[in-house]
């Protein structure tokens, strides 16, 4: 759910198991701004129009979904619990685990936020450091080192009311930039250390990966709309034109614009269409451009995580699809920059392969990934009862075995 558009994806395992991206739908958003709902109405419309046109494309009806949140009400902090192991042997179980988890999960936050994601980074025992999977391994005390987002509680339950106003429950909040990492990003850059920027119409939301996991989640208020706004009132146009305008000509990248192109600005009113060079356009983007890739660096030096980049740049959002854009980053960043894509699951690809729908990919693989267990559950409750056969076929054999033999 976004500044200006809402996204609906929606999955399906095909007969041999493998997840398929079957149905997308959009609709304009109107009741957002910068993550947070200013027109309850306006943006269960959206929600509905969206959620509609995926179920439309993909034949199925969805009752359930996983919801994208993002603004600047987002944080990220990052915590260290330990506990001393209590197992037979001194072994260290799921129960060890999960208590590691949540003492470190114990921080002061204030009464108007909650916590989104609790995400473990990393595992010491016994001053043993960089263990990723801790069960059945010996020692006395564990430490665990999690990555906590957290959101604003009125953001979070406004975004929930007009989910379910609209007919749809929620099964979970999700942080935006974190599924759009999903999505897009391999583990070769996880492992090294990669920037992820989501350039959004009213947010540019971040996330520093290093060693497979998240270090470092921040939002700056600036997106493409303030792009749309300066040409608009440099260019003296309405917003719709503006917003034509840049998503047709504008270039982030002075250098790689030729000075004979030209682009015709629409005229308002009486006065007619006027002819200007397209480097005139440029020099009207680019300064915008350069000063949110400024923030985004800035922060992440500021809060010591700029080391932690080694795998270079990944832009993605309707932001990344600008002219110019990776070479603008990539002079700022001083490292490798690529546009995101998300990853090919199959069905539909020419229609969410583009860096529009990286959260709402990454969200269905989220959402997959959180059902894949009570799926295996069903399959072995359905071997046992049948013997290989599903559960249904099993009791219907036992009933048939019974009442006739």
């Amino acid at each position: 759910m976004g500044t200006a558009n809402t996204r609906a994806v929606v999955g399906e395992y095909n007969e041999s198991g493998v997840l398929e991206i079957i149905g997308v739908g959009v609709a304009p958003s109107t009741g957002l701004r910068r993550g947070v709902v200013v027109n309850i109405e306006s943006t269960l419309a959206s929600v509905s129009a969206a959620v509609e046109a995926a179920e439309l494309m993909s034949g199925r009806e969805a009752k359930e979904c996983f919801v994208g949140v993002a603004g600047a009400n987002v944080e990220g902090i990052n915590s260290r619990g330990v506990v001393a192991v209590t197992g037979r042997g001194r072994e260290i179980t799921r129960e060890d685990i999960d208590r590691v988890i949540e003492a470190a999960r114990a921080v002061v936050i204030p009464m108007d936020r909650e916590v989104l994601h609790v995400i473990p980074q990393t595992f010491i025992i016994d001053d043993q450091k960089g263990i990723r999977n801790p069960l059945d391994m010996i020692g006395v005390r564990l430490e665990a080192e999690v990555h906590i987002i957290t959101g604003s509680v009125t953001t979070a339950q406004n975004l929930v009311k007009c989910v379910n106003r609209a007919g749809f429950k929620v099964e979970r909040l999700v942080l935006q930039s974190l599924a759009a990492a999903r999505a897009v990003l391999n583990s070769d850059e996880k492992e090294l250390g990669c920037l992820l920027v989501d350039l959004g119409a009213g947010t540019t939301d971040f996330l520093v990966y290093a060693d497979g996991a998240p270090y470092y989640t921040s939002v700056v208020p600036i997106g493409g709309s303030q792009v749309t706004n300066d040409i608009s009132i440099m260019a003296s146009i309405p917003m719709d034109a503006a917003e034509r305008l840049k998503r047709e000509a504008a270039s982030a990248w002075m250098e790689g614009v030729d000075p004979s192109e030209t682009v015709f600005v629409p005229g308002v009113g009486a006065r007619s269409p006027e002819e200007k060079s397209r480097r005139w356009l440029c020099s009207i983007v680019q300064p915008r451009m350069e000063e949110t890739f400024h923030m985004v660096r800035e922060r992440i030096e500021k809060m010591g995580h700029w080391r932690h980049i080694k795998g270079g740049v990944v832009l993605t959002g309707g932001g990344a699809l600008m002219h110019g854009a990776p070479e603008l980053a990539s002079e700022i960043f001083q490292m490798p920059v690529r546009v995101g894509n998300p990853i090919s699951l199959g069905g539909l690809v020419d229609e969410y392969r583009s860096p529009l729908y990286a959260t709402g990919v990454g969200l269905v693989l989220l959402g997959a990934e959180s059902v894949q267990p009570e799926l295996r559950q069903t399959s072995r409750t359905g071997e046992r009862a049948g013997k290989g056969k599903p559960a249904v076929l099993g009791r219907l054999a036992d009933w048939f075995k019974n009442g006739f033999f």
